[in-house]
């Protein structure tokens, strides 16, 4: 139970107090400043306070917004303020810098905006709530509460909350072919009590159930994943709105959000895959080689996002064309369309399953997601080349230390990177293009040798493994604080990945291509997670954990070994024991962590590709 302090003139007849208490609130009242620090201090330290006017005339969902978040430690509107646990010593200290006495009635007429300004000034996080067109005033005479009265019941409250439950930026068929109706749907799973980590669950399992419909290789199965699939994207999407209108916002939540939309996705892939194969189809090489061309992608729109996450104005002539090109309305949409963005790409999946056959699904989703990828990774690469500043008046372009640890950590580099990167330490100019050419190098030699080489399973390539090795610790031997450092993550996840598949593909064993796939998403698994603990403002995993791995060179060198020392069969077991152990490490540290206190309370909105 939270509670809500009522400080100020007594209003007769205000529909204020049933409001609170709808909202959860165990409403007291304070005669003055004093009465409701005594309140405040009396409120156990692990509760809400909210400290409310009165003479607060608005929406019910305006005081929703303020009083009910949970992701900010303090909130605020006009006549009404929250206070979480984190706050609640700085609003204990701003109640009680109120002076008492003559010559003060104007710091305790509208205590709310005293204590509000305080808060703000103390730097608490205290969030001011954008209101749009929802009302949420202080009426002072009768005059006043029938103005603000008037202004209320002209706006429809229930249809601002359904309009905001859905994300303002979304990709063309999630805002025109799904959010329309999602949007009811949400609102009547909050209705009937359903949370949206429930809806989330939902979709997983809908999703399961379309990769074992698609895994049967009928055309009955095929067409019923189809459908399913894009249920399941209806529930996606129903989650985060869901979570928006009721404002049930988790740590459970974030880490459910987060994750369970690029395990769905893959589980269909290999749903796709294992119904190909009971028709006499082996298509494991262009499932893997879809899944690593979408975990690349997303590590190249984390990387560049982080890279310029402090970054406070880009002033290029790229970034000027593309403001140019928001200004024309269509044009924002067939740019959004063009990156095949989730709802896009789900849809296509969906509809090809359902009237063609696993390989030309893949053959189009591996073609579309190249095409998106190049459009995106070269816009950005031209945003970094040509951005002359950070900030207008700044010194030259450099990434901040947050932004260099944050693609230090996306590059997973292991116990092997770090000794090589310590030993080559001072050697290169922090900040040049050096980090990303030794990061390509290291990816591109592993590479050309193992698609190339007659027998890559030889303990050549297990030397090659170690140059790429060196290459990579060289690359990272410096903070990556250059405009295009941003790209080590991508070409080290799409060298390790890359890796996997073509060794796998060239065993030519029963299994070894399926074996390499749950490999492969255990170790994306692993790179989500980090991305999604920095996004939350917590840090990378623990380096413990990191050096379990191997990072990604660590890795590589592992699999290299295996693959020169074992038979194809035996290569092929190793694969597998190689995946389940990883799955494991990084599955139980992850969990751990995601229902632990230390996880951020957020729902991530995610990102429309």
């Amino acid at each position: 139970m939270s509670t809500a302090i009522l400080t100020g003139p007594p209003v007769a007849g205000s529909p204020l107090e049933a409001d609170l208490r709808a909202l959860g609130f165990d409403v007291r009242t304070a005669n003055d400043a004093t009465a409701a620090a005594e309140l405040i201090n009396a409120v156990p330290a692990q509760e809400r306070v909210a400290v409310v006017d009165p003479r607060f005339v608005g929406h019910l969902h305006a005081l929703r917004l303020a009083l009910t978040d949970p992701r900010f430690p303090a909130a605020a509107v006009p006549g009404a303020l929250t206070a979480q646990p984190a706050a609640r010593a700085a609003l204990a200290r701003a109640v009680g810098r109120i002076p008492v006495g003559a010559g003060t009635a104007h710091l305790t007429d509208v205590l709310t905006d005293t204590l509000t300004e305080s808060l703000d000034r103390d730097e608490t996080g205290l969030h001011r709530v954008e209101l749009g067109s929802l009302v949420a005033t202080v009426a002072l005479t009768p005059a006043q509460r029938e103005d603000a009265r008037e202004a209320v019941a002209a706006v429809d409250d229930e249809a601002v909350r359904l309009r905001t439950a859905v994300k303002s930026r979304d990709g063309f068929f999630t805002t025109y072919c799904i959010s329309p109706y999602s949007r009811y749907l949400a609102r009547w799973c909050a209705r009937r009590g359903l949370t949206p980590n429930q809806v989330t669950t939902a979709s997983l399992l809908t999703a399961l159930i379309a990769a074992g419909c698609a895994a049967t290789g009928t055309r009955g199965g095929f067409i019923a994943a189809g459908f399913l699939l894009l249920f399941s994207f209806v529930l996606d999407c129903t989650d985060g709105q869901l979570a928006r209108y009721s404002l049930q916002y988790s740590t459970m939540g974030a880490w459910l959000d987060a994750t369970f939309d690029r395990a769905k996705e893959y589980a269909y892939y290999a749903g796709l895959a294992l119904g190909a194969a009971r028709g006499g189809d082996d298509v494991w090489a262009l499932a893997l080689g879809a899944m690593v061309l979408m975990t690349c992608r997303h590590v190249v729109d984390f990387s560049f996002n982080e890279a310029n996450h402090d970054a406070t104005a880009n002033t290029s002539p790229t970034a000027a064309l593309s403001g140019k090109l928001d200004s024309v309305g269509w044009t924002v949409w067939v740019r959004r369309m063009i990156v095949l963005p989730i709802g896009e790409r789900w849809a296509m999946i969906a509809v090809l399953t359902a009237l063609t056959t696993p390989r030309i699904v893949f053959y189009a989703l591996l073609i579309g997601c190249a095409l998106a990828a190049c459009y995106t990774t070269a816009g950005r690469v031209l945003r970094s080349l040509t951005l002359p500043q950070l900030s207008l008046g700044g010194p030259p372009a450099r990434r901040t230390d947050r932004a260099a640890q944050a693609l230090a950590d996306l590059a997973d580099s292991g116990p092997l990177a770090e000794l090589i990167a310590r030993s080559a330490r001072g050697r290169g100019r922090t900040g040049s293009f050096l980090a990303p050419v030794m990061a390509f190098l290291s990816a591109a030699v592993l590479l050309v040798w193992v698609m190339f080489e007659n027998d890559p399973a030889s303990w050549l390539t297990v030397g090659v493994a170690v140059c790429s090795a060196l290459l990579a610790g060289a690359a990272v031997a410096r903070p990556l604080k250059g405009a295009l450092d941003w790209l080590v993550p991508p070409f080290f996840r799409a060298g390790e990945y890359v890796t996997i598949l073509v060794l796998a593909a060239r065993a030519d064993v029963p299994g070894a291509l399926p074996a390499a796939y749950g490999l492969v998403a255990a170790v994306a698994y692993h790179h989500y997670d980090t991305v999604y603990r920095i996004r939350g403002g917590t840090g990378a995993p623990p380096r413990w954990l990191v050096r379990a791995t191997g990072g990604h060179e660590g890795r590589i060198l592992v699999i290299t070994v295996l693959a020169a020392a074992l038979s194809p069969s035996g290569f092929t077991i190793a694969l597998t024991a190689l995946a389940v152990a990883l799955a494991l490490l990084v599955l139980i540290e992850s969990i751990r962590f995601w229902v632990s206190s230390q996880a951020p309370a957020v729902h991530d909105e995610g990102e429309p590709a």
